[in-house]
């Protein structure tokens, strides 16, 4: 639900707990979280080297599971300090982690903020994407993020996750919106919402 109070209320119980009860798996999974409500909150590069270090004492413990979303998280967290290559790279290997574990519950999270993280790579603001190189890295930065989007809420809809549904839903609509395509925009908002 992504409610910063509760996640950090949540994160101090799990962590005075795991750390009384000496179970270090749980207390890298509750700096994880703490990580996540610091890069919320504004301190994203404490936040990083917050999650990094969970994650490293996660995957030492030799769990994959669940590491889709912390990767997810870290990614998310570059982009807010405009280290989008960075974010691109962990989504990625999100992704290929999903395909590897078979663990799809964050899959659909991944291809929208691929799409993200995108459109802000290439500075994409207004409905016409101006690029001083003509030939940029990807063919174009909007329709690889559309498809992203897209890639996203068909998964959501297979795994009738209806937040992560509209959270893509609302990401290209967002992208609609500056390409001019308002009506299309709003009618699948208005579908989406109308569930």
């Amino acid at each position: 639900l992504r409610d910063v109070q509760a996640v950090d209320t949540y994160t101090e119980m799990l962590m005075k707990l795991a750390q009384e009860q000496g179970f270090p798996y749980w207390l890298a999974r509750a700096a994880i979280r703490q990580g996540w409500v610091l890069t919320e909150r504004g301190q994203v590069e404490t936040g990083i080297t917050k999650l990094r270090q969970g994650m490293d004492t996660v995957r030492a413990a030799g769990a994959e599971l669940g590491t889709s979303s912390i990767l997810a998280q870290l990614a998310e967290a570059y982009g807010r300090i405009g280290q989008e290559g960075e974010g691109l790279v962990l989504l990625a290997e999100a992704l290929a982690q999903v395909e590897h574990t078979g663990e799809r519950w964050h899959e659909a999270e991944l291809h929208r903020l691929k799409g993200e993280l995108t459109l802000q790579q290439f500075n994409v603001q207004r409905s016409t994407l101006n690029v001083t190189n003509p030939q940029p890295p990807i063919p174009n930065p909007q329709t690889e993020a559309e498809a992203c989007f897209l890639k996203a809420i068909e998964v959501s809809r297979k795994q009738q996750a209806k937040s992560l549904e509209l959270r893509a839903a609302m990401s290209l609509a967002r992208l609609w919106q500056r390409q001019g395509k308002k009506k299309s925009a709003l009618r699948m908002l208005t579908d989406i919402y109308g569930w």
